[in-house]
């Protein structure tokens, strides 16, 4: 950036750095005054701090003696320019903001001054934090530092060349901005603290970069927060900024209007926010630098007016039915962009109120909009076991919750939960909730390979639903039954078992499940080898999801169609309907990890050995992370095949035309 802003200076091309506080325009343009080639071109340099202008007069005067033009008390740039024009010359004006400021008394006049300027036979180059300038300067937006360029400013300060990963971990909760780097260091070097002592107070007092003797931070924050443009914005401003900063994520700027209906200009004010460089734009959302947000979140955010209307709104908003069967689905996949957000908000709210129910319905409706858009575990786990057993809440959240990691692979956890949810709704006599949890404590099973236990866990929750009257429920429970039956080889009791189902539920109009007891009965004519028969089922599954654009039936269907191409050995068929099903994973990364894994089963029946491995491995990693364990030992499986036909081809020492390594 540097040289980019020397070769402009060079060619006389005014330029503008344009940042928050502490960002490092005062220190880049400095370096650019000194520069060898700044100096080796320019007779005169001067450096000129704008936060004491009040007026333009005053601000000639003072150029006037920078430059050494001798006028005293100059009207204009009219007495100015002879001297301006006749040497060659680049002025500095710092913290432009101060007199940039639209909202500013002599604003106007000032702005005028400075375009003026800028036309001059000279250099200019102003520092603001307002983005507001003439428009004939070259902006530069100041970015934060690099990782390998905020440990060398770390630790040049900190004086010690031990590098720690507890220090980067820190640096990268700064985001790498440049004065709170600073501020850090000094104060781990004025106490002599390690790298674990520091990693200690700074979990314990985040605070402690705008308290004591580092108060800079927090004084650069509030210069902007008392110009004349941010006080112009009105009495809610402080309050907005305080939600923003709350938030993980910030704000989206589409959701504005719907956050804060109340207040009329809520755009706009956004807007000058970004103008004001305390905020910026990321990924269609309002955020600021964490520094920014550690200064300005409310100190007792269930104080916050402003932050209460948003968890209302938040929260009415989750608490709409998700049916994959309405026309409304699809617009509940809102949370895939701002489930950060919601998390953060949950995580508060249910550690300052945790006896509220409400609270916990919000943490149940956002488990479920997970389960269906962006399967991935919670941090609220910890704190939904911890609930006291007596809580009214707490088998809801313990059943969806069993549900998230059933949706990312990790059975075990899904059937503990689950069975901590039964007791609770068996002593409460919730004969409804406890045939539920059987039905999902069968399927677990079914998914750990534990096929007996599960048949004994649909067959007791379907004798409850018979006597309760409940049609639907049935159906569902017989959809498991038929999947454990066939898991254990009873495929007649499996294929009548399906069939029932789709006898119960045809006229009640329960689509998605019409189309998964076909889907069963594929794989029920699939594991009885009739191959033309489980294509048929699969075809009628397809078109009821396709009829519905049901993205998790499709991804299923899809995913079935292409393991029965591969152990069919058509590989072309196979990939087709992998790629479909890359198209219907819904944000899941269990879904992706699944596609990459029958990926790289197919390149491996094709000798695409390489292509295999790296696959596998991906498929992999995202099992772990997610906790799979069931997946992760497949795919070890499947990648020490791959490796033994590597090792197999290299050991041979003969070229295989079918094996991309060769």
């Amino acid at each position: 950036m540097i040289e980019k802003i020397v070769d402009l200076a060079k060619n006389l091309t005014p330029i503008a750095l344009i940042g928050p506080g502490g960002i490092g325009k005062t220190s880049i343009a400095l370096t650019v005054l000194h520069h060898y080639r700044i100096k080796k071109q320019f007779d005169n340099r001067g450096f000129i701090r704008c936060d004491e202008f009040p007026t333009s007069r005053t601000l000639l005067r003072r150029l006037s003696t920078v430059i050494g033009a001798g006028v005293e008390n100059p009207e204009d740039l009219t007495s100015l320019r002879e001297f301006l024009s006749s040497k060659k010359m680049l002025i500095v004006l710092d913290n432009a903001e101060s007199i940039l400021d639209p909202q500013g008394r002599y604003a106007q006049k000032i702005y005028t001054v400075v375009d003026e300027l800028s036309q001059l036979n000279i250099c200019v180059l102003i520092t603001s934090r307002i983005s507001i300038i003439p428009p004939n300067f070259k902006r530069f937006d100041v970015p934060t530092l690099l990782i390998d360029a905020a440990r060398d400013t770390f630790y040049s300060i900190y004086n010690s060349n031990d590098r720690s990963n507890l220090v980067d971990s820190i640096l990268k909760q700064l985001d790498f901005h440049p004065l709170s780097i600073t501020l850090l260091a000094k104060l781990a070097h004025r106490n002599e603290w390690d790298a674990s002592r520091l990693a200690r107070e700074w979990k314990h007092r985040r605070s402690m970069l705008r308290t004591r003797h580092s108060t800079s931070l927090a004084a650069t924050i509030e210069s902007s927060l008392t110009s004349p443009l941010f006080q112009e914005l009105g009495p809610d401003a402080r309050g907005l900024l305080g939600v923003i900063a709350f938030f993980p994520q910030g704000v989206d700027e589409n959701n504005i209007n719907w956050l804060f209906p109340a207040i009329s200009n809520g755009t706009d004010i956004f807007d000058k926010f970004c103008t004001l460089s305390l905020t910026y734009r990321n990924n269609g959302f309002i955020t600021m630098l964490a520094p920014f947000r550690d200064c300005l979140s409310p100190k007792d955010p269930k104080l916050s007016i402003l932050l209460l209307i948003t968890k209302e709104r938040y929260f009415t908003r989750m608490s709409i039915s998700i049916n994959p069967n309405k026309p409304n689905f699809m617009e509940s996949q809102w949370i895939t962009s701002e489930d950060v957000n919601v998390e953060h908000l949950l995580d508060f709210f249910t550690t300052v109120n945790p006896n509220s129910d409400g609270v916990w319905r919000a943490c149940v409706h956002f488990m479920q909009h997970l389960i269906w858009h962006k399967k991935r575990l919670v941090t609220l786990g910890p704190k939904i076991e911890g609930l006291p057993d007596n809580h009214s809440s707490k088998p809801e959240c313990l059943f969806e919750l069993s549900r998230l990691f059933s949706s990312v692979g990790n059975q075990t956890e899904y059937k503990r939960l689950l069975t901590q949810a039964l007791a609770l709704e068996r002593d409460r006599g919730n004969l409804r909730q406890v045939t539920r949890i059987l039905r999902h404590l069968s399927d677990a099973n079914r998914l750990m390979g534990l096929s007996k236990e599960g048949i004994r866990r649909a067959r007791e929750a379907l004798e409850i639903l018979e006597q309760l009257g409940d049609v639907v429920g049935q159906a569902r429970c017989l959809i498991k039954l038929a999947l454990l039956l066939c898991d254990d080889q009873q495929f007649d009791a499996a294929e009548e078992a399906a069939s029932r189902a789709i006898g119960l539920i045809t006229e009640r109009g329960s689509q998605s499940l019409v189309c998964e007891s076909h889907r069963v009965l594929g794989n029920i004519h699939r594991s009885k080898g009739d191959t033309e028969k489980a294509l048929h089922q699969y075809e009628v599954a397809l078109e009821i999801a396709s009829s519905s654009n049901w993205h998790g039936g499709l991804f299923q269907i899809h995913h079935t169609l292409a393991r029965l191409f591969h152990d069919e050995g058509r590989f072309d068929d196979a990939q087709a309907h992998i790629e479909r099903a890359k198209l219907h994973t819904a944000n899941s990364a269990h879904n992706l990890g699944c596609v990459m894994e029958m990926q790289a089963k197919v390149w491996y029946k094709q000798r695409r050995l390489e292509e295999a491995k790296s696959e596998a491995l991906r498929a992999s990693d995202v099992y772990e992370k997610l906790g799979a364990t069931k997946d992760v030992e497949a795919c070890r499986t499947l990648l020490r095949d791959i490796q033994e036909e590597l090792d197999a081809v290299v050991n041979s020492g003969q070229p295989d035309p079918n094996c991309e390594l060769l």
